[in-house]
């Protein structure tokens, strides 16, 4: 999948030119995160999906989800990664355990899972993250929509690449998949 993307003020540890480089040869690490909202007895009653325009110009669902950097601890990428694309003031609280509830193998060519990335073979590590600030989504999102866990569900197929598939299993994770 590719998207339309604002440029990242800090790009991290690779180029463009050498990150597609290594992309073709080395499976990549990403985290992807279910921003939720609970009640007070910490049951999920909102689950937050990011609007994004495709470098074709389509409109689509998806998570929260980005590289983890060389170096870079998984609990820092989650926080980075929520940070860039709900904005500062979203106040995620990022799991005490950096234990996912599902790791996903994404492949450039169609057939080997039901995950699929056309950039690059990527693996990653999928959490459930409470959110209890105001989230003002940047960078490449154009919105944040909060719907129930059956509204979630009933739209996960219009997530690309498979990932419909991981919002299933993050609100099974939670027990709310309706």
């Amino acid at each position: 999948m590719t998207y339309v993307r604002t440029p990242d003020p800090n790009p991290g540890w690779l180029s463009e030119h050498a990150l597609e480089e290594v992309r073709g040869q080395v499976p990549m690490l990403y985290v992807e995160a279910v921003p939720v909202r609970t009640d007070a007895g910490g049951t999920v009653t909102e689950v937050g999906l990011l609007l994004r325009a495709s470098a074709t110009g389509e409109m689509t669902r998806t998570v929260v989800a980005g590289r983890v950097r060389h170096g870079e601890l998984v609990r820092d990428a989650l926080m980075r990664h929520l940070e860039k694309d709900l904005g500062p003031s979203a106040l995620p609280q990022v799991p005490a355990s950096t234990v996912p509830f599902a790791v996903t193998e994404y492949f450039p060519w169609p057939g080997v899972t039901t995950f699929s990335d056309t950039r690059q073979h990527a693996v990653a590590l999928g959490y459930v993250v409470p959110v209890a600030g105001e989230c003002d989504p940047r960078q490449d999102a154009l919105e944040l929509t909060w719907l129930s866990p059956a509204d979630a569900a009933g739209v996960a197929d219009e997530l690309e690449g498979g990932r419909g598939r991981m919002l299933r299993q993050a609100l099974a994770s939670v027990g709310c998949l309706p």
